[in-house]
This record gives C-alpha cells, structure tokens and sequence, in this order.
C-alpha cells in the first residue's frame, strides 16, 4: 500500500488544500456548516473504528512476533527511554521560554471562558498506574481505554510465544492477516482525507465565528502566550527532534519530515493522535521503511503516553497563570510543575482538549487557581492543533530511531 495515489497532486497538498479551503468556507460562510459537518462525522467514526483494532492487532503481532522476552524487555525500555527523555526535553525548552519571556506579565483577567464542564476529580497518578490493568478487558473495549488495551495486547503478544509452534502460527497468521485487512480499510480513509479536513476545519471556524469569538481580538490579548508555545513546540519539532534524528537515528531529519506530511496535517486538523494513528503507522511503514515489527509496538504506545507537545504546552500555561495572577513560585514549586507536567501527560488521552483537563492536576499541585485556565481556553483549541502534530511527530521520531538502534536499514 501507498500513501500516494496516482493523482498528480500529492496527497499531503490535497489534504493542505483542503485545510485552507474549509477554513475560508468556515469564516465566510459559517451557517452553510451544517451541510458539510457529517463529511466530517463520518471521517472520524471511520478513523476511530479501526483505531482499536489496529493497536490490538499491531502490538500482539508486534510482540509476538519478537520472539525471545528478552528482546521484548530491550524494545520496551528503548521505546519508554525515548519518550521519557524527548518529553523532558519539551517541558525544558517550554520552561526556558516562559521563564526568559515572562508572557503573562501585564496580561488582563478580564478574558472569557469558563471552568465548568472541567471535571477537577482527575485520577491521581498512582490511580493511573492501577487502571493500566484492566478489570474487564471487554469493558476497556467498549470504552476505548487505551492504556488498558495497551497491557492487554502486550501481555497477549507475550504469551503467544509460549504456545505450542502450531498455536504460534496460527495466531501469529491471524493478527498479521487481520492487521492487513484493517490497513486496507486505512488506505481506503485516507483518500477521504481531503473530504473529511475540508469538513472539519470548517466546522471549527464556523463555531467560533458563530461564538463571536473575535480570533484577531483573542490574539492580542493573548498573542505573546500563544507565540511562545508555538515556539516552544516548533523548536522542539524541528530542531530538537531533527538533532535526534541527525545523531542518534543516522537518518535524514528534513526527509523524514516530508514523509509524515499526510499524518502531521491530519493531526494539526483533527487534534487526536488517536484518529491519526492508522494515518501514522502507514506513513512510517511505506515512506521511511521501518517494519512493522517496530512500528506496531512504539507507534500505538506512543499515541497514549508519548505527549511531548502536551507536556510542553502544560508547563508554558501552568508557569504563565502564575504570571498572570502575580504568584511567585519558588524553586521547588517550578520543579514540581516540570515533573507533574511529565506526569500528566502520560495520563493525557489522545483526544481533543484532554491536556485541559490534565492541566488541573498541574494547578493543583502547586496551589495555583483553577479558575485561571478560563484564560487560555479561547486559544486552546488552536494550540491543540499545534501540540497534536507535535505529538504524532514525536511517535513516528521513536519508530525511526528504534528501527534504527535494531540494526535496520531505512529508506531516508
């Protein structure tokens, strides 16, 4: 399969195409919306209907197929040891900015928004670390809990390698046969991308069109915040990752930013790394050349606890709200909203708006009031979008990298 269709204009200018055509469509024409909002609808119920199976069908195929425990143990840490360090990475070069630029400064509170659909009783991070294991892994189906899943399939692909060879086989043949089937049934969604974009960034414009949100007005209240974190993410992005890629992939960092364009615009436009996720897994297989031996088990993973542009973001907003509000925080309590930043975003699903939530346990941590996120939610949704490309970049960076560290030979 290919991500490239036989038109003669590549997909990723299609799906770009598509952005700025929706977003016109949106400003200008906001009501005419509801014709064009179940392209959309639709778009990503498919997306989302086979994002479980294909993390299940990778990751036990993936695991399985390593064969010796020991080969799964040296995977896992090199896939964990990645993000862990690329996470802290973010939060440092968010914390470096905010603390050099002091946005909040000067700031007014008199900002729209409101706390009240933000459930403040997040689960605390020990809580988090319990619900890995599933009490009913049907139940973690039906609710789509990722991280659940995650140990399910990984615990499944273990146990498969101590079968008999007959057994072996056979499971081995099914999950690849129905990993293959889903990846059809994703090549198939993503000629519908350009449809399913066009539809859903009209949407978002029209709503905020239709909220009288002045997007200019938000900007200059807001904007050094806003400059700042995209800084923060597209110097993560660009030239920290592109360092990684350079150094410790011994790949060619611009070339493998080419490759991921289809699944980094359908990020950046959809916010959900979750929906991306089959866009992701056959962007790194066909254009970088990664197997899929690697890619079913550090993409998937990646797209529940990699948040390197969530943790980044996190931190930036948690150390502008104290600005804002004139809190000094004292040494200790800046280190304290680097680690729960880290912490937090490991809990952060890949779903739209989820680091929203996640931020209260920041906030709470060091006594900042959590009324203060009601400042930044009328941008956070564009941040979103920035955060989730850099989030998804991240995943297809430590596919490569790993690919890389296991002796395989790449196309970039």
């Amino acid at each position: 399969m290919n991500l490239n269709t036989k038109s003669k204009f590549p997909l990723h200018f299609q799906i770009l195409a598509a952005l700025i055509l929706g977003s016109v469509f949106g400003y200008f024409l906001p009501a005419w919306t509801d014709y064009t909002n179940w392209i959309g609808i639709i778009f990503l119920r498919i997306l989302n209907m086979v994002v479980i199976p294909l993390i299940l069908c990778s990751i036990i195929g993936g695991v399985a197929s390593l064969g010796k425990s020991e080969s799964m143990g040296t995977l896992a840490l090199k896939t964990m040891g990645f993000y862990l360090v690329t996470t802290v990475l973010a939060i440092i070069t968010g914390f470096t900015l905010v603390s050099l630029v002091k946005p909040g400064v000067g700031v007014p509170l008199n900002l729209s928004g409101s706390v009240e659909k933000i459930t403040v009783g997040t689960d605390k991070f020990g809580e988090i670390l319990l619900n890995i294991v599933p009490k009913n892994i049907f139940e973690a189906l039906a609710q789509g809990q990722m991280l659940p899943i995650i140990f399910f399939a990984v615990v499944f692909g273990y146990f498969i390698t101590k079968t008999s060879d007959s057994s072996q086989t056979f499971l081995k043949n099914f999950f690849a046969s129905s990993l293959d089937a889903i990846m059809h049934i994703t090549l198939f969604v993503i000629r519908l991308a350009p449809f399913g974009i066009f539809s859903i960034a009209a949407k978002e414009i029209a709503r905020q069109v239709l909220l009288g949100n002045n997007i200019e007005d938000l900007l200059s209240r807001l904007g050094l915040f806003v400059l700042i974190v995209i800084i923060g993410l597209l110097f993560h992005g660009i030239v920290t990752m592109s360092l990684i890629l350079k150094f410790v992939g011994r790949v060619n960092p611009w070339k493998h930013l080419r490759n991921m364009a289809t699944p980094l615009i359908t990020a950046f436009t959809t916010s959900s790394t979750n929906a991306t996720l089959p866009l992701t897994m056959e962007a790194v297989e066909e254009n970088d050349g990664v197997s899929p031996r690697i890619i079913g088990f550090t993409i998937p993973l990646g797209a529940t606890i990699n948040m390197n542009g969530t943790a980044l973001y996190e931190c930036v907003a948690a150390l502008f709200i104290a600005q804002v509000y004139g809190i000094h925080l004292t040494f200790v309590q800046q280190l304290l909203v680097i680690l729960t930043s880290l912490l937090a975003a490991v809990g952060a699903a890949g779903v739209p708006m989820a680091a929203i939530v996640m931020m209260v346990i920041i906030f709470k941590s060091v006594g900042l009031p959590l009324e203060g996120i009601s400042l930044i939610l009328p941008v956070d949704r564009i941040l979103d979008m920035f955060r989730t490309a850099v989030n998804t970049y991240g995943d297809t960076c430590a596919a490569v990298v790993i690919a890389r560290s296991e002796g395989e030979e790449l196309s970039i």
